[in-house]
């Protein structure tokens, strides 16, 4: 399965610190905001990842990510000239995902929580199998007006989806982070522009729903997906990173400890990328783990 980072648009509402930056790059606590959607899709064993952002900000995604090789990655950029919708992220990255199923996450997307890992895997095969055609991630919203809302049976099999309904079927928002089989490719580039002139991500699912082979797992409680669109649930953001990483020693999102534990580097290579950031608490605690699973 292929990965892709859509991390484009221009963060209007979160002028005037986004004029100069890419939101996707702005800090989120200790790390840059793309680094959690790209280990969401390194915790799912994906390794060829592309990045999609303004022909503007690309620049700075290469600088701070590079080819990904250092956390056993391939990842390779394209840009998306103008916002015209979700769904156009696989008419660009249409020749990166070639004949293969696409994992499609959103740069401004965060999501923590107990098995994700697992969950991720379970998406993966239930494609692979051909038990779905597309996975979607549910997450109960006290107020699903503001969201896409998705209503699923009793086995998960998605039988609506609405874009900020008024009387909306379910509590269930849609997040931004969606598994699909090949055909993806051909239902975007088949897509017409909607009202507002993009190619909406929502008719993409619909799509697959129609045929019955769209499936909505639900990430439940004590999970945390988080958006980081506004300058308040960046901060909000910003401090449920601090206070789980306070309280359990542990870091959200740390690329270099993911690539050991999920085999992509050694502990040595892991140890030598958290040497070279030793000045910082990131750094030491990349050696620290390494250390660690050394002795393990």
């Amino acid at each position: 399965m292929k990965g892709i980072i859509l991390a484009g648009g221009s963060g209007t509402r979160l002028h005037p610190i986004t004029r100069a930056v890419s939101k996707q790059l702005l800090p989120v606590y200790d790390k840059p905001m793309i680094y959690y959607p790209l280990s969401v899709l390194m915790l799912a064993g994906i390794r060829e990842i592309l990045v999609i952002s303004t022909p503007h900000d690309l620049p700075q995604f290469r600088r701070l990510l590079g080819d990904g090789a250092e956390v056993g990655l391939v990842i390779t950029y394209a840009e998306q000239a103008a916002p015209n919708g979700l769904a156009e992220a696989f008419v660009i990255g249409a020749d990166h995902v070639g004949d293969d199923a696409a994992a499609l996450v959103l740069g401004d997307n965060i999501f923590h929580g107990p098995g994700f890992s697992a969950m991720l895997q379970g998406a993966i095969a239930d494609i692979e199998a051909k038990r779905a055609g597309c996975v979607l991630f549910g997450y109960q919203v006290r107020d699903p007006q503001r969201y896409g809302v998705a209503e699923a049976d009793a086995d998960g099999r998605l039988l609506s989806i609405e874009e900020k309904p008024e009387r909306p079927r379910s509590n269930r928002a849609v997040t931004g982070l969606y598994f699909y089989d090949n055909d993806v490719l051909g239902i975007a580039a088949g897509l017409s522009p909607s009202p507002r002139g993009e190619l909406e991500i929502t008719d993409v699912n619909r799509a697959y729903m129609e045929r019955g082979t769209a499936m909505l797992r639900d990430l439940g409680r004590g999970f945390a997906w988080l958006d980081t669109g506004t300058h308040e649930s960046l901060l909000e953001a910003g401090e449920y990173v601090r206070v789980l990483e306070t309280r359990q020693g542990i870091r959200i999102a740390c690329l270099e400890e993911i690539a050991m534990r999920k085999g992509f580097i050694d502990a040595d290579a892991a140890y030598a990328l958290g040497e070279a950031q030793a000045k910082s608490g990131y750094g030491e605690y990349v050696m620290d783990v390494a250390s660690a699973f050394r002795e393990e």
